[in-house]
């Protein structure tokens, strides 16, 4: 197989997220070596590590490279080195710069247990065993971005903080169109998450969901639930879910509680993708691991690659329809798994503790392995 290359702009960020993008571009490389799936890679910074350089945690001609991209690849952001700054200059104010100037609005968060991993989840292996959900956040509206908000003195004495839940027709929709797509390609499922009962914002979440499903995706499955009830669900049979379909705040929790069903912060992708272009098909988009910069570990090798690696699966699956290549990663991953090796935050008795470059070695050595 051939293909044309693929623009892919990598901002390896803070903490150690240089150090788990450099095991994700050596896999890049092997795939253009092995399997003619080239790209053409600019590096670039982003967080502290351009408030260090530019003052400034995203500069212009950075925001430029990323929506001229066909991806964006982004390792971790942030630690206590810039806590300090006032809040418009902290390092993670980059991230959401890119987020918002991109128009990001669906962030995919998939959990899956890996087999080699089920024992180190807290909840019993017979309730996450085979667990595959993934969660469709809104991430551009809601209350994190609703007007008006603050926090003002009261006449007479004491504050008052104010944020506004709000989102239109037009928000919720294309949210959900993603979902369904997204649900065809999986378990034909969608459950739609709000609190109709004590929201309006809810009930009209509610309403649009069902509109949009019944014009376009009828053959789909859909069913609602309260997100209060959907926490709850999550612990007790998570496995009935296939797609959640939620709004920006339930949907940073929910994605939370997922993630740590799994085991580990550090085997957890996400993907946050824009609006696909009418004309052209193309659409922005973002690809990071869950985890953050964990500055603790930094420049030790102890971090661990996976994430960022699977993030870089759902970049080739979802930026550039190479679902081939998405699913040999994947494959890949749960080879070196099965095989015992281990970094520290995943270490079980037994297990081969190895450091960030030998996980990336083991990875390279698997993919010749299984995809030549």
């Amino acid at each position: 197989m051939t293909s044309a290359n693929k623009k892919l702009l990598v901002l390896a960020g803070d903490g150690i997220g240089p150090e788990v993008m450099a095991e994700t571009l050596r896999v890049a490389e092997w795939m253009g070596r092995r399997r003619a799936v080239r790209f053409d890679v600019r590096e670039d910074l982003v967080g502290g590590a351009a408030l260090d350089k530019h003052h400034v945690p995203l500069t212009d001609a950075t925001m430029k490279a990323a929506m001229d991209a066909d991806a964006v690849l982004l390792g971790a952001v942030g630690g206590p080195k810039w806590d300090k700054l006032p809040f418009a200059q902290k390092p993670e104010r980059g991230l959401l710069r890119l987020r918002k100037e991109m128009d990001l609005f669906a962030n995919l968060r998939p959990a899956v247990v890996f087999d080699a991993l089920v024992d180190a989840s807290s909840l019993k292996p017979e309730v996450i065993n085979g667990l595959d959900l993934l969660i469709v956040r809104e991430l551009t509206g809601g209350m994190y971005f609703g007007e008006p908000r603050g926090i003002e003195n009261i006449a007479g004495g004491g504050r008052k903080g104010t944020n506004t839940h709000t989102y239109t027709d037009a928000e919720i929709r294309r949210l959900a169109r993603v979902g369904f797509e997204l649900a065809r390609l999986r378990g034909n499922k969608v459950c739609s998450v709000e609190k109709a009962n004590v929201m309006e914002a809810g009930v009209l979440w509610r309403e649009e969901v069902t509109k949009l499903h019944a014009a376009e995706f009828a053959d789909v499955q859909l069913s609602h639930m309260y997100a209060d009830n959907c926490a709850m669900q999550l612990i007790r049979n998570p496995r009935q879910f296939d797609v959640i379909v939620t709004d920006n705040l339930f949907g940073d929790m929910l994605s939370d509680e997922a993630a740590m069903m799994t085991g580990s912060l550090g085997m957890l992708p996400s993907a946050s993708l824009g609006a696909r272009d009418a004309a052209t098909g193309r659409r922005h988009a973002l690809y990071e691991p869950v985890h953050g910069s964990a500055p603790d570990i930094a420049g030790l090798g102890q971090a661990n690659p996976i994430a960022n690696l699977l993030s870089f699966a759902m970049c080739l699956r979802y930026s550039f329809a190479l679902e081939a290549e998405a699913e040999l990663i994947e494959r890949t991953a749960k080879a070196v798994l099965d095989r015992g090796l281990r970094t520290g935050d995943i270490l079980q008795p037994g297990k081969t503790l190895v450091s960030t470059r030998a996980m990336g070695d083991a990875i390279l050595k698997e993919l010749e392995k299984l995809g030549g």
